[in-house]
């Protein structure tokens, strides 16, 4: 009897061992696919993470309002339409821009020739530079761009701002395409000179054109920018054309400098 009970605790034993070496691959397998299930949940976390990460890191698009408001000296990003080139050289662009609120000028931001071409009256572009301020004129530099090929585009009609000069209000439509109407061709020294090359009269032909106008018995001081218009352009050559006394209507962009110094693009005379 003992033998029997032995031998049958034996083979009991002996298949409880065969018992438990089956089941402990299982064992083995399951744990694996856990490990697994649990980096592919790590990697859908972090990849959800990163993508997360690179959205807040987009940049902010600001409206005209809140660039105004924004500090000097810090980064913005905005959404504009070019207007008019000034110059293109070593892969900078200095452009003049406008959306449906206000306008940015825009100097010497990265681009390559290729590029400058495809930036034509119109095109609408995402700029992030930096807000700045040179002699009054608040501009953007240091500033990158893409086209925005989304089939919108803006080009602006001129603003009357003819009332506006000399008062504070002027200055909230800086760098807009404005016009002024009626105004009166005044000497430029005191020879007489409807006008001048370059501010003092150091230039010549090729450099910037600068005028004086009147308005109510004050002068004013506009500039036809040679990288903008040049010779042979319309506006060039009508205010090499003009005479003190000379009743004229003009278009530009309100530039600023120590004042207003608006960029002229057109001049002709005023109807009688």
């Amino acid at each position: 009897m003992k033998k029997l009970s032995v031998l049958a605790m034996t083979m009991a034993l002996s298949m409880a061992a065969v018992g438990c070496a089956k089941t402990a691959p299982a064992t083995e397998t399951t744990a694996a696919e856990t490990t697994a299930a649990e980096t592919t949940a790590e990697e859908t976390t972090t990849a959800e993470e990163t993508t997360e990460a690179a959205d807040s890191e987009a940049k902010e698009v600001l409206s005209y309002d809140e660039y105004v408001a924004a500090d000097l000296d810090s980064e913005v990003t905005v959404e504009t339409y070019v207007q008019a080139k000034q110059s293109w050289w070593e892969d900078k662009a200095t452009v003049y821009t406008q959306d449906q609120d206000g306008a940015y000028f825009v100097y010497n931001m990265a681009c390559s020739e290729a590029d400058y071409e495809l930036l034509t009256p119109g095109t609408k572009i995402l700029v992030t530079g930096y807000k700045s301020e040179w002699s009054g004129e608040v501009e953007i530099i240091d500033a990158t761009f893409q086209i925005e090929d989304d089939g919108d585009t803006f080009i602006a009609e001129p603003l009357d701002v003819t009332e506006m000069l000399g008062s504070d209000e002027l200055i909230d439509h800086q760098n807009q395409l404005v016009s002024f109407k009626g105004m009166t061709v005044a000497a430029s020294n005191d020879a007489g000179a409807p006008f001048l090359y370059n501010w003092d009269g150091s230039g010549s032909e090729g450099d910037d054109l600068y005028f004086n106008v009147s308005l109510n018995d004050k002068i004013y001081t506009f500039v036809v920018e040679s990288y903008l218009c040049g010779p042979g352009t319309d506006v060039y050559e009508a205010v090499k054309a003009l005479n003190v006394g000379d009743v004229v209507d003009m278009e530009g962009f309100l530039y600023w400098y120590e004042g207003v110094n608006p960029h002229i693009t057109s001049v002709v005379k005023a109807a009688a």
